[in-house]
Order: structure tokens, then C-alpha cells, then sequence
């Protein structure tokens, strides 16, 4: 019996080390529209390239989600699937997933797939990803590997925080002077998921410190006890650093990961932002 886990390309991950025995990994792109042209979300992308383009560019940008032909392709590929989207706030990926599940089964009933909603994006998903890995590993049946996940990842958290404002001017999220302003006084945005897997503004911060300081503040009022943790960054490696430091520091013996921001990660984060999931 073979198992495939797949994710859409806000994951952040491009392969999956460590995967358990007959087990394989994909990722389905999302697009970023900028302008006429297109980026697709995969390992060959130039996200540098793609976020000048974007600051280049006096419009909206806006996203692409996967189709169901390319989310059912992956799932012809093993006898066993657990897929993973971005939100379904965020995106139609996860519908597209689900209309995906239905071609399949149709044709294949043996099969057996399930679609997790992540109600996020990012490290949040790369979590479930592991997880799910960590439970086939184990030798569970499909439907024991599905409650289980369910269970994990039912409290799972994200807070995120801005310091480019760029995609909130252009699509008209924020006015133009604001946003001119903010940048010039090194103003940041913290936030979170809500539970709904939309995004909410907690807290204004001025400057990196005290932003990493109330992303700690916050994971702590949240009951943050040292499960794994996920930073994703859009070119701000340091502050990702400093941010594992700090949690390491607060919570000894936290796993705490760091990863580049995918295409469609950064189109939310922007430059300088980071995501956290917990």
C-alpha cells in the first residue's frame, strides 16, 4: 500500500527529508499574477525576481490557486493521500482539492484521500506535513492516521508580522499616505490566523526588537508550551534568528525551524515579514 502526501505550494516545502517507507511528497503550485505576467509557485521560482517585479508594478497583484486536474494528478500517484491547503479563506485551493478528490474517487473508489483544510499557510502547514509522515511511519491505518492528525493539529497557531505595506496599498487595504508613513517610521504589523483562517491585525510595533518581542509576548498569552515551531521569512533571515534565539531562550528544548518564504508566502509576507507557526 503506497501513501502520498500533498500539499499546495504555500507549504514552503519542496521535498520532504525522512519520508516514511512507501511514501512520497508533492506540492501543487499557486500563481502570482503581476501585471501580464505570470510566476509559478514551484522550486524553479526566483522570488527575488518575482518581488521586484511586484514592487515595480503600480497594481494589484493577485494569486492563482491550483486547478483539480493538477491537484487529481498527484493523487493517481499512490493508494493513500493526505492533502494539505492553504486556507480556504485565503484561497480556492482547498476547494479545487476537494473537487479533485471527487474526479478520483469516481473513477478510482479503492482509493482513499483526505483534504486538510490548514486555515493557514506556511509553517503551520509544514507541521501537519510532518505529522502526517510521523503517523504513516508509524503503521496506522488510513482512518487512524486522519483522527490523529485532526487532534494535532486542531490547536495549532500562527502570528505573522508586516513591515512592507506595499500589497495593502495597492489593493486598496490601506491608503497610500499611511502606508507612506509607516514604512518611514519603521512601522510593523503583527497578526495572527483567526480561527476561521482569516487574517487578523493584533498589534502596531515600531521597529524589529520590540516586534519579535511581542510575537514572544503574544505566543506566550496563547499558551505557546514549546511544541515545534516554524518561522518563515521573506529575505529577513536575521530576524528569524533572533526570533529562534528568543524561543529558545523562553521555552529550552523548542524545535524551532527556519525556512524561506515560498512565492506565495512572500505575496503576503512582503519583504522583511515572517510567519510563525506553532
Amino acid at each position: 500500500m503506497s501513501w502520498m502526501i500533498v500539499a499546495d505550494s504555500s507549504c514552503e516545502l519542496r521535498s520532504l527529508p525522512d519520508a516514511a517507507p512507501d511514501t512520497g511528497f508533492a506540492t501543487v503550485p499557486l500563481k502570482i499574477r503581476v501585471g501580464d505576467r505570470e510566476f509559478v509557485d514551484n522550486a524553479a521560482l526566483d522570488v527575488a525576481v518575482m518581488m521586484a517585479e511586484m514592487r515595480n508594478y503600480n497594481g494589484a497583484s493577485t494569486t492563482a490557486c491550483p486547478s483539480p486536474e493538477e491537484w487529481a494528478e498527484k493523487f493517481l500517484m499512490a493508494d493513500r493521500i493526505i492533502a494539505v491547503t492553504i486556507s480556504s479563506n485565503l484561497s480556492g485551493s482547498y476547494n479545487s482539492a476537494m473537487i479533485a478528490k471527487e474526479m478520483v474517487l469516481e473513477s478510482h473508489p479503492d482509493k482513499k484521500i483526505y483534504v486538510l483544510d490548514s486555515l493557514s499557510t506556511g509553517g503551520e502547514m509544514v507541521l501537519a506535513i510532518r505529522k502526517a509522515n510521523e503517523l504513516i511511519g508509524q503503521g496506522l491505518e488510513f482512518e487512524d492516521v486522519v483522527k490523529e492528525l485532526e487532534v494535532y493539529y486542531a490547536p495549532r497557531q500562527v502570528l505573522f508580522a508586516l513591515s512592507c505595506f506595499d500589497n495593502l496599498v495597492k489593493n486598496g487595504r490601506m491608503s497610500r499616505v499611511v502606508g507612506f508613513v509607516a514604512g518611514k517610521m519603521g512601522m510593523r504589523i503583527v497578526g495572527r490566523g483567526s480561527d476561521e483562517g482569516k487574517l487578523e491585525m493584533l498589534h502596531k510595533t515600531r521597529g524589529e526588537t520590540r516586534t519579535l518581542a511581542f510575537i514572544l509576548e503574544e505566543m506566550d498569552r496563547r499558551g505557546y508550551q514549546g511544541t515545534p515551531v516554524v518561522i518563515s521569512h521573506c529575505f529577513n533571515e536575521n530576524a528569524a534568528h533572533l526570533l529562534r534565539h528568543g524561543i529558545e531562550a523562553k521555552w529550552p528544548g523548542a524545535d524551532v525551524t527556519i525556512l524561506p518564504c515560498s512565492g506565495l508566502t512572500s505575496f503576503y509576507a512582503q519583504d522583511g515579514g515572517i510567519i510563525v507557526g506553532y
